[in-house]
């Protein structure tokens, strides 16, 4: 009786593992990983965006690990993280921090999520092209919170009461990380590679932790690509996954972000040169936005010395010269009226970044009166007398 008693004390408190306490923070960690793993690889570039097919054996698994550590609905998730994208940072938009506020993103991440997979329209709209089979029918959509139900068994008798604690931080895992941080910090601090429509940003280079969603302004940039970093020094542990599922067989990448090719000895733009520059705009940019930044080092020199000029306006109006033109406020505008008052060089470069964007957004021109503009450019930035400008006008002519 005493033995029977003590056996049950026992697996009360180590359960069936007997693990010890690092071997059960091991097994949490890559629990959640592969959870992490299944959002981003299943739900986010598979089912959202269609950047790559899986074969049936890696997409069941990840449906069934999803149903039992998260509780998600394929079509659910899909359609508001479409919708994200389609009205983003919008009053529309999800869980936008931008309008909704980032205590609110990062602390009800969840909360915004549950509310607007309430909304038939959402569903309706976005939600095509997602598993309609029976066994999402008849028990991942059916039976959502059964399956968290069965991990809070196994991990039970896995490791009695601390198994508690184990399922506890695979149930908050996803809410944190993916529905706070993700769509609140992605969205509001870090850095950005490209000037992106929206505010997504990178919140660190090396996407490991969130399975390579830190990547946040690559992916807005680039939203169909299977892979996210786009840097040398980026690396994202989702491509690598989904580069061994390739391998396998398991899996078929059908777009990935496009990486510029350049010729070194091309010196005149012609309709190659053209169809690269729009294909790689976001590129194009974001090496123009260096070059506007290298302009205005030089500048502050001389503006410093300038009077009428205030420190702080002086660096409002630098970072305003980050900005999208076409996303500026009046008062912004004003501000670097008057900034360019003292600087022609910046308003040079200013308006002509505008000039150069006008490329793609002219879709009623033809690709002859498309390549002429671009010629035209060219030829007045390199003789705008403007280093940075000149250097830029040089390494665009070589785009192939």
């Amino acid at each position: 009786m005493n033995m029977s008693f003590a056996a049950i004390i026992d697996f009360i408190s180590q359960g069936l593992a007997q693990a010890s306490v690092w071997q059960i923070v091991v097994y949490t960690l890559a629990v959640t990983h592969i959870t992490i793993a299944a959002v981003t690889i299943y739900l986010h570039r598979c089912q959202a965006h269609r950047a790559l097919e899986l074969h049936a054996i890696p997409s069941h698994f990840f449906r069934f690990w999803l149903w039992m550590t998260t509780g998600m609905v394929t079509k659910e998730w899909a359609a508001i993280h479409r919708k994200h994208h389609a009205k983003c940072e919008t009053e529309e938009d999800p869980h936008s921090p931008q309008t909704r506020g980032i205590k609110k993103v990062l602390l009800e991440g969840a909360e915004l999520y549950r509310a607007e997979s309430r909304v038939k329209e959402t569903m309706e709209k976005y939600g095509h092209g997602t598993p309609d089979d029976w066994v999402e029918r008849n028990v991942y959509s059916k039976y959502q919170w059964q399956g968290v139900g069965l991990m809070l068994i196994i991990n039970v008798l896995l490791f009695g009461a601390l198994g508690l604690t184990v399922w506890a931080v695979q149930m908050l895992w996803i809410p944190i990380f993916a529905a706070g941080v993700i769509n609140g910090i992605g969205h509001f601090w870090g850095y950005r590679n490209y000037e992106c429509p929206d505010a997504a940003t990178n919140i660190l280079p090396w996407g490991i932790l969130i399975g390579g969603e830190e990547l946040h302004n690559n992916h807005h940039t680039f939203a169909t690509s299977a892979k996210l970093s786009s840097k040398w020094y980026e690396f994202d542990i989702g491509w690598l996954y989904i580069r061994i599922l390739e391998t396998l067989g398991l899996a078929k990448v059908k777009k990935v972000l496009p990486e510029p090719k350049f010729n070194p000895e091309k010196r005149t733009a012609d309709l190659e040169t053209l169809q690269s520059i729009i294909t790689n705009r976001y590129d194009v940019m974001a090496n123009y936005a260096k070059s506007l930044k290298k302009t205005w080092r030089e500048e502050m020199e001389s503006l410093q010395a300038k009077s009428g000029i205030e420190s702080a306006s002086l660096k409002n109006a630098g970072e305003l010269l980050k900005h999208e033109p076409g996303k500026l406020e009046a008062s912004h505008v004003q501000q670097l009226k008057q900034l360019f008052a003292h600087s022609k060089a910046l308003q040079t470069m200013h308006e002509m970044r505008v000039e150069l964007a006008a490329l793609w957004e002219r879709s009623n021109f033809t690709r002859e009166q498309l390549l002429h503009h671009l010629q035209d450019w060219c030829a007045r930035a390199e003789a705008s007398g403007i280093r940075a400008l000149q250097d830029f006008s040089l390494r665009l002519r070589s785009y192939a």
